[in-house]
């Protein structure tokens, strides 16, 4: 069984920066390719971008049009750690950031796919 745990959740203000990471370890074969979800309260969980293993050295990502542009997600494999670079924040992305995996090496933007989840870490954008 393999478990996911996010970090780098916390406070900024409209406009910084965070970055989290979600670092995997157990039976790490069991997940491929990996996603970042969020949450608002009252809100349904979103997608916000996923990365692929295959090929590490060119991994295929897919970012949700909200973020295009402001967040990056990449992937340390040799860590078991994929990482969510988000900029220029808004007070309307504050929410519960997840970290899920996909048994399958494919970029899926279905909820269902993902078999594997992290507690959640809390992004709060004040301003």
């Amino acid at each position: 069984q393999v478990q996911l745990v996010e970090s780098g959740g916390g406070l900024v203000q409209t406009g910084g920066s965070l970055r989290l990471s979600c670092t995997a370890s157990g039976s790490i074969v069991s997940v491929s390719a990996m996603g970042w979800y969020r949450q608002a309260p009252v809100k349904e969980r979103e997608l916000v971008a996923i990365i692929t293993r295959a090929d590490d050295a060119n991994p295929t990502t897919d970012i949700a049009d909200s973020v295009k542009g402001r967040f990056t997600i990449s992937r340390d494999t040799p860590k078991n750690t994929v990482n969510l670079q988000m900029n220029s924040l808004k007070p309307e992305e504050t929410a519960v950031y997840y970290c899920a995996g996909l048994a399958r090496d494919y970029p899926s933007r279905s909820e269902e796919d993902y078999t594997t989840w992290g507690q959640g870490t809390q992004v709060t954008v004040s301003g």
